[in-house]
């Protein structure tokens, strides 16, 4: 198994390949692949996946994958690594803790909305364009590139149901999901009283509700969301334990630990020390 790693925060890459260069590869950064002609198969973690012209995947740390080409593929390569997923911020959504938060939910093309298809194409061939003509100020372009091209991935990858849900879900299920995700640092507005007067629903109702449409309860439902994003404070930030604590409400660093250990049977520092050796 061969792993990969970059040193540079961004990296844009054009490749037309008959065969895949490296097969069973595994990555320690993130990277968007589009197809920009072509198809074939993405293995990924024992997965076989199909993909032809216009996809876009997202392959994310520690996938293993492989592509086999079945016609002669064009591809554009955005690698991005642990730095630039840490700095990375916008005013209006935080788009890389949406991509981080969705990456085990993927599975082939996270293009859902069809308008964007067009823009993703003209966004990749703007970026080719970029990258061969070597003129002043290029760097600085691509970054704004590859920024929209996180903006779109973020919105069409929100617009992906979580795991479990029912394909019968209804819209307000929806939206109460997307309530509990934009208030999860705020341990008041998840509280199941509050949601259930946001949403005019009873307290009694709301529980049965959610867990007919989620197959999970709403308590679970918030517990796994932290974890998964306390997870990747720890794995590609490096934020103090203390600062975890007052990002997510905890009332202390033993509380968050209690929180942590109950559900990954190891301590904060003992999961970042894992995540450190395994880099």
């Amino acid at each position: 198994m061969r792993k990969e790693n970059m040193h540079q925060s961004v990296e844009v890459l054009y490749k037309k390949v008959d065969e895949c260069p490296i097969v069973n590869s595994q990555f320690s950064f993130f990277q968007l692949v589009y197809v920009i002609s072509g198809n074939g198969f993405l293995h990924i973690n024992g997965n076989c996946i199909s993909y032809q012209t216009g996809n876009l995947m997202l392959l994310t740390p520690n996938d293993y994958h492989t592509f086999d080409i079945t016609n002669t593929t064009e591809f554009l390569l955005v690698k991005l690594n642990s730095e630039y997923v840490k700095e990375y911020r916008s005013k209006s959504i935080d788009h890389i803790e949406c991509l981080l938060h969705y990456a085990t939910h993927l599975s082939g093309c996270i293009l859902n909305r069809k308008e964007d298809e067009f823009l993703v194409s003209s966004i990749s061939e703007s970026l080719v364009h970029v990258i061969n003509s070597k003129d002043i100020y290029d760097e600085d372009l691509i970054i704004h590139y590859v920024n929209a091209l996180i903006v779109i991935a973020a919105r069409n990858i929100a617009k992906i149901k979580p795991l479990g849900i029912k394909e019968s879900a209804d819209k307000r299920i929806l939206e109460i999901i997307n309530y509990i995700q934009a208030n999860i640092f705020c341990p008041q507005k998840i509280k199941v009283s509050v949601i259930a007067e946001k949403f005019d629903i009873s307290d009694s109702y709301l529980g049965s509700y959610f867990k007919n449409h989620c197959g999970e309860t709403i308590q679970s439902f918030v517990s796994n969301y932290k974890i998964r994003l306390i997870e990747h404070r720890l794995s590609f930030s490096d934020m103090r334990i203390n600062e975890i604590v007052d990002e997510f409400g905890f009332s202390d660093e033993s509380h968050l630990n209690k929180f942590f250990k109950k559900h990954r049977n190891i301590s904060l520092t003992g999961y970042r020390k894992a995540k450190i050796l395994l880099a």
